[in-house]
């Protein structure tokens, strides 16, 4: 194999540079959008800080987000009821629309699974009285009411609330009175506090709580359109003040109440709606499934990932200020991606300064400030940035899968076929260029694709080459070979002429030997195979019936003895060309002479079995042709023995019989061998004549 310059590997070079190039931009462009990215991010995060600052502060000046700061502590129990403050000094708790429009606008309601509702709060004004207030609503059939002076309150819809507070508790029983028409449109009425004794019937005597009051109203369409009153389930609103005493006390025990109470969060409130003649109750403030009212901690939901909201009530260094953050997202993020993520440079990647207001309430001061992250920006890119790598990864992925098969099964199939194209170009030009070609093999590239057809182009190639070598090779020692067949046959006239002149002191004789003497020379000189070609015959008619007795009645000249031939007694002409006729029965009776046991004659017949032509059979009895013989004995160089040998040590250049062939086919007719029992049978046939 010869050593191949840089120049041959310059196409791989730039193949394999493409390549790498085109998974250098996939990185630098992933990189690239990655940096605008971030930027943009940064941007957007800049605008959407102010959006989230007035949001969050025009949720904070709602009566919801007002409730949510004069109650900040969260429970995580909803249930028994605590006393909320209002953003109000009190409620008009005698209207029913005031007093709901009230309690929807500050969130205070707790809500049940059933649809039902109730808000316990209290006013922020000390001076309103200290009433804890309770609204709500529920659903029941038609409300039955208590008969003035009736004392038995099993038969009528009724309130049980009980208060829990600094270590009592109080109880009232409120049975309702209906104040408007039966079968009104909206029933409406008054729910009379007395004190609970435990008892279903009311004592004798027994007199309405002073400052307990109480609403009612029921609407009258049915909660389910389909149904019809005054059955049917009917949606009822209630309205609610408790008197406690302990926060009128407190309103006189020093020169400055203190409001809310401080142990607001302590306070308990029950209530209960029961119907005529059940004991289960048609609403119960402890049931399960209690949804809380919004608080502080809804306004997560408005930060963005990584900001801070901070909530402190101005007047008071002391109280710990209530600290919310943003919800994270739980997305797979790469350690990877997030340490890249940082260490990009991005112009106006700065965070907007803390964003900070006053919220006033009827209670004081809060200030309220707002910060961003920088790290909730980057977790967010990163998770984002996470997701598309994987895609990046598929891209370089397919880009290294095209390479892998492109360079094994074509640019390494190319290299190896260039490194042997290469070894052709330079053993050819070796003296043993027959031997190195041999060993070049390309079978292994052979294919259906273009480079093994490309492959199997340069192996027939190199055959060819290895052909034409040889061939070559043959054509010189053809050549070496033409005088060989000149000077055979030349040899066998002269030896027939030896047997007219026998004696050595014949004139003749000497003449005779001269010439043999002058072929010897020439012998091995001349290719036989080119010399008989280029031989030109005169194809005529004969007597094929007269020729053949000729012959065998002048074969002992030839020194072929007991030659027997039995006349047709009719002319058979065909056509041939009569001395080159004779050479080839000449040789084949030479062959079957060398063959033949001794003692034994060779027996020439003629028949015209096929239409058109004549068919003469010279047999010998001897050994028989090896079968795989029988098709090569007429090829130049393959003797006729029965051995079968290709190189006979007896003289004999198996040349006879391609002499035999070769003047047969030029006179349009053939010459086959086949063994039969005793003996071989050599067959001529040749055309008829006209």
């Amino acid at each position: 194999m010869p050593r191949l310059g840089l120049a041959s590997f310059r196409r791989r070079i730039l193949f394999r540079g493409v390549f790498l190039l085109l998974a250098t931009a996939t990185i630098a462009l992933a990189l690239v959008l990655l940096k605008e990215e971030k930027e943009r991010s940064y941007q957007n995060y800049r605008q959407n800080f102010g959006r989230t600052q007035a949001e969050v502060l025009a949720r904070l000046r709602h009566p919801a987000g007002l409730l949510a700061l004069l109650n900040p502590r969260v429970q995580d129990d909803v249930t028994p009821l605590r006393p909320l403050m209002l953003p109000y000094g009190a409620l008009d708790f005698d209207d029913q629309n005031k007093a709901q429009q009230a309690v929807e606008m500050a969130g205070c309601s707790v809500r049940y699974p059933d649809d039902s509702s109730i808000c316990v709060a209290i006013g922020n004004n000390p001076y309103a009285g200290g009433f804890i207030y309770l609204v709500g609503r529920f659903a029941a059939g038609e409300l039955v009411p208590r008969e003035r002076g009736a004392l038995d309150l099993d038969t009528v819809h009724r309130a049980a609330v009980s208060l829990n507070i600094r270590g009592q508790t109080i109880k009232w029983v409120a049975p309702f009175e209906a104040l408007s028409d039966p079968g009104a449109a909206l029933a409406r009425g008054r729910l009379t506090g007395f004190e609970d004794t435990g008892e279903p019937t009311l004592a004798s005597g027994a007199r309405p709580v002073r400052d307990f009051r109480g609403w009612l109203w029921q609407s009258g369409r049915c909660i389910d359109a389909d149904a019809t009153p005054p059955a049917c389930p009917r949606r009822a609103f209630f309205s609610i003040r408790l008197p406690v005493e302990a926060f009128r006390e407190a309103l006189f025990a020093g020169p400055r109440p203190v409001w809310p109470p401080a142990d607001l969060d302590t306070i308990r409130v029950h209530m209960q709606m029961f119907a005529p003649g059940s004991d289960k109750p048609l609403f119960d403030s402890n049931a399960a499934g209690a949804v809380p009212p919004p608080s502080l901690d809804d306004l997560r939901k408005a930060l963005l990932p990584g900001e801070t909201l901070t909530v402190r009530k101005a007047q008071d260094a002391k109280q710990a200020p209530l600290v919310l953050k943003g919800e994270e997202e739980a997305e797979l993020t790469s350690p990877l991606i997030a340490r890249l993520i940082r260490q990009l440079p991005v112009e106006g990647a700065s965070l907007p300064p803390p964003a900070r207001e006053i919220v006033t309430t009827p209670v004081g001061r809060y200030e309220v400030t707002l910060e961003g992250d920088a790290r909730g920006i980057e977790r967010g890119l990163s998770a984002v940035a996470t997701r598309v790598s994987w895609y990046v990864a598929a891209m370089l992925a397919a880009i290294a899968l095209a390479w892998l098969l492109i360079e094994v099964g074509l640019i390494r199939r190319i290299a190896v076929l260039t490194k042997r194209a290469a070894a052709v170009s330079y053993n050819v030009q070796d003296a043993r260029a027959d031997q190195r070609i041999g060993r070049i093999d390309l079978s292994d590239l052979r294919g259906s694709d273009e480079l093994g057809i490309l492959a199997g182009s340069l192996a027939d190639l190199l055959q060819r080459v290895k052909d034409d070598v040889q061939r070559e090779e043959l054509r010189a020692q053809q050549e070496r070979d033409m005088l060989q067949a000149v000077g055979h046959e030349i040899l066998s006239p002269l030896q027939s002429l030896m047997v007219l002149h026998p004696q050595p002191g014949d004139a003749g004789h000497r003449y005779v030997q001269r010439m043999q003497q002058a072929v010897k020379v020439l012998y091995g000189q001349a290719s036989p195979t080119e010399a008989l070609q280029a031989a030109h015959l005169e194809v005529g008619t004969i007597d094929l019936d007269e020729f053949l007795h000729h012959v065998a009645s002048n074969a002992h000249f030839a020194g072929i003895d007991n030659v027997r031939y039995e006349r047709r007694g009719e002319p058979v002409i065909v056509r041939a060309d009569e001395f080159s006729l004779e050479d080839v029965v000449t040789h084949v009776l030479r062959n079957a002479d060398r063959h033949r046991h001794a003692g034994t004659a060779i027996t020439m017949s003629l028949s015209m079995d096929a239409p058109g032509l004549a068919t003469v059979t010279i047999h010998n009895q001897g050994a028989p042709i090896a079968e795989p013989l029988l098709e090569r004995v007429f090829e130049y160089g393959v003797s006729g023995a029965g051995a079968g040998a290709e190189a006979p040590s007896t003289g004999q250049r198996g040349q006879g019989l391609f002499v035999a062939r070769t003047y047969m086919n030029k006179m349009g007719g053939t010459i086959e061998a086949c063994n039969e029992p005793g003996g071989v049978n050599l067959v001529l046939n040749l055309q008829l004549a006209p």
